[in-house]
């Protein structure tokens, strides 16, 4: 499996979170909904300041993205509770790039421990 290198990772991941979050805001009108919206920002900030400090900016996207992971579980099974399709589906997506972005991160990492 081909993995992305991290800038480009964050890039992707911070615009399916903006673009699901806001998608998911319109369609239910939740507030809770542009939580996503706002963890997106933040590792846009990162993404634009990755080449200043590239190991502290690296770890600091390394950790919104865990808060991602973990923030989006309770979400992701009250939408299944719920028979909510699309809303799961949202969710699963972020859910899905987020891990994605995830392993990449941990692949550079062990990269540059080889080195």
């Amino acid at each position: 499996m081909k993995f992305l290198e991290p800038k480009e990772a964050i890039k992707q991941n911070s615009f399916i979170l903006i673009i699901i979050g806001f998608t998911g805001y319109f369609l239910k009108s939740s507030p809770t909904a542009l939580i996503p919206v706002v963890f997106g920002l933040l590792t846009g900030v990162c993404y634009l300041l990755y080449d200043k400090n590239t190991k502290l900016v690296a770890h600091i996207s390394l950790l919104l993205l865990i808060l991602i992971l973990i923030s989006l579980f309770m979400p992701l099974m009250s939408r299944l509770n719920a028979s909510d399709v699309s809303g799961f589906i949202r969710i699963l997506t972020m859910q899905i790039t987020t891990a994605y972005c995830v392993l990449c991160f941990v692949k550079s990492f062990i990269e540059a421990r080889k080195k």
